[in-house]
């Protein structure tokens, strides 16, 4: 990667949008290194020989669904009901809601199935399950659900020696309105990981964990057709997954500065940025501000516990490229970021209006407060040039 300094001026083109005219802040995709990632994933899932359902629990916009398309695609994965109502009035027909779903919003998934799409749910719960079929009968509707199995996270799930798995399998696929879709898991604790001997590991765990519950379920005689895992470190990096029918991963499209931290990607991968203003200086104090605050980034500390803390997030100048030695912002409030500038660096490096890019310490925090991507390409135009503008979601 190489290093720069902050630019604020460019000439005065007429129509042409670009990152040192628009609002800050704001967020910046690079739609070059999406694309590379997205690539990179695939290449992983045909090594592991599975199919790939994209998680747009971050994305949340169908411009960036749609660099999915393909017949080797299962579907997608989301996390709120609002993101499954949108992907459907978009024309995607395979999600699953990879959220425990409660009685309550079943309603509102039958609205959305009557729309043509079809929403998996999950659930590890004997009750939820019974209710999903009483519901299913009164509703004259057809529920597509799959267990979740614990992996080793210890969030939720089920056990995958555990007599409940047998217990909430039938209970599913004795209902004739509601089919039984498999088992699904996600090694959120391979965040933690940091070697990719520990990832290969808990990748290992959470295969072991979903094909024995199968396994299991299968000898009763039940058909457990799908056997789903899911996180950006296990789905790059599994020695393989012998028995798995698909992975779920997300966050490997944007890739953020934790995630490169523990091995899922390299600084060079992050695709999306908050581009900021330098709002001001304190000479006394050695610092200057940016109007990228605790609302702009998240207060989301993702990397304070590993070597290299960033704080809440990583400048780089106006072309994507990181500072060296880093800068980094230390400290936020709701709208004002803290920048630190130690020697070699000045405050006069960084002139009042002069513009940043931070790299966000967790991308999923910080994009969900913006309303667009403002796209860039670094492969096809300057890097600085808006090519497009995506639209996302937020919400519940």
């Amino acid at each position: 990667m190489t290093y720069g300094s902050a630019r604020m001026k460019e000439p005065n083109v007429p129509n042409r949008k670009t990152l040192l005219t628009l609002p800050t802040p704001c967020l910046v995709l690079d739609r070059a290194k999406l694309r590379r990632n997205i690539a990179r994933m695939k290449a992983a899932c045909a090594r592991t020989g599975v199919k790939l359902r994209p998680h747009l629990k971050t994305a949340k916009s169908i411009e960036v669904a749609r660099l999915f398309d393909g017949p080797d695609s299962p579907g997608i994965a989301v996390s709120t009901l609002l993101e499954a109502e949108y992907f459907a009035s978009n024309g995607i027909r395979d999600i699953q809601y990879a959220v425990g779903i409660t009685p309550d919003k079943l309603d509102r998934v039958a609205a959305i199935q009557r729309e043509g799409a079809r929403v998996t749910l999950i659930t590890d719960d004997l009750g939820t399950a019974q209710a999903i079929c009483r519901h299913a009968t009164e509703a004259n509707a057809v529920f597509h659900v799959q267990i979740e199995i614990d992996c080793g996270e210890r969030r939720s799930g089920v056990e995958p020696d555990s007599p409940l798995v047998l217990e909430i399998a039938r209970t599913l696929a004795g209902d004739e309105n509601v089919v039984f879709d498999g088992v699904m898991t996600h090694a959120g604790h391979s965040y933690g990981c940091r070697s990719l001997k520990e990832i290969e590991a808990v990748a290992e765990a959470e295969r072991l964990a979903v094909v024995t519950a199968a396994e299991r379920i299968r000898a009763t005689g039940i058909p457990c057709p799908t056997v789903s895992v899911g996180s950006s470190p296990t789905a790059l990096h599994a020695r393989h997954l012998e028995g798995v029918t698909e992975t779920r991963a997300g966050v490997f499209m944007f890739g953020d500065v934790f995630q490169a931290q523990i091995l899922t990607c390299d600084l060079e991968d992050l695709a999306v940025s908050v581009l900021t203003e330098v709002t001001g200086h304190r000479a006394d104090l050695r610092h200057m501000t940016v109007d990228a605050g605790a609302l702009a980034m998240s207060k989301d500390r993702s990397t304070e516990n590993v070597s290299n803390d960033v704080g809440f997030g990583l400048a780089a100048d106006i072309d994507g490229s990181v500072y060296s030695p880093q800068l980094t912002i230390a400290r936020v409030y709701q709208e004002h970021g803290l920048i630190p500038v130690a020697l070699p660096h000045a405050l006069d490096d960084f002139t009042i209006g002069s513009r940043l890019r931070i790299y966000p310490n967790h991308v999923c925090m910080t994009a969900s407060m913006y309303p667009r991507y403002f796209v860039v390409d670094s492969e096809e135009s300057d890097g600085i040039e808006v090519v497009e503008e995506w639209k996302r979601i937020s919400g519940w």
